[in-house]
């Protein structure tokens, strides 16, 4: 529902932030991660996922769009809940997350508190294929849109495509087409082609 808070950070603590935005205060819940990148800046932009519940709507705030995708990772595996994908973005860095996940690196994905054996498991099982197709770093770092490939690829692989076949369509499509395609008609002609 939000996709970034911008404003005033009217208070921080290594839990949570609130950011006045248009005259609203959000109570933001951060991770260790995000509370370290926010220094002693006066005016933050957190990007932000809405969690919910019968009882309570919670919003989790990162200080970038790669942590905030890999959260949504971390708590799409059965299991992970959003304070604990929290837990996990405070223990260790989002890199060295990633890292551990693609690598299987158990051992250090069982020292964060509240992972035990089964659930470091589950993690690598259900997260590791996705996070090696979509390429090193690629949740941490922000995509840069420059071309109308780059554009073209990062929806392609957002849609589910493995890089490296999207990648190959599009230069195949680019190769044989005469004259400038948008966006859209490249996606267009990849979709049918994939």
């Amino acid at each position: 529902m939000y996709a970034y808070i911008d404003g005033k950070l009217t208070f921080k603590n290594p839990a949570y932030v609130v950011v006045e935005a248009g005259g609203i205060g959000y109570h933001i819940n951060i991770s260790l991660n995000t509370y370290s990148a926010l220094a002693d800046t006066e005016r933050c932009k957190l990007y932000t996922w809405l969690h919910v519940k019968e009882d309570a709507h919670t919003l989790y705030g990162f200080a970038d769009e790669g942590e905030r995708r890999l959260f949504l990772h971390l708590i799409s595996v059965s299991g992970i809940g959003p304070n604990t994908g929290r837990m996990i973005l405070s223990s260790i860095t989002p890199v060295e997350i990633q890292t551990a996940i693609v690598k299987a690196d158990l051992p250090l994905i069982q020292r964060i508190k509240g992972l035990g054996a089964k659930t470091a498991q589950r993690l690598v099982l259900e997260l590791q294929d996705k996070l090696k197709k979509e390429g090193a770093d690629s949740l941490i770092s922000m995509p840069q849109h420059n071309t109308v490939k780059d554009e073209a690829l990062s929806a392609l692989v957002m849609l589910g495509f493995a890089k490296q076949t999207a990648e190959k369509t599009i230069d195949q499509i680019l190769k044989v087409t005469e004259g400038t395609l948008s966006v859209e008609q490249l996606i267009k002609q990849a979709l049918k082609t994939l």
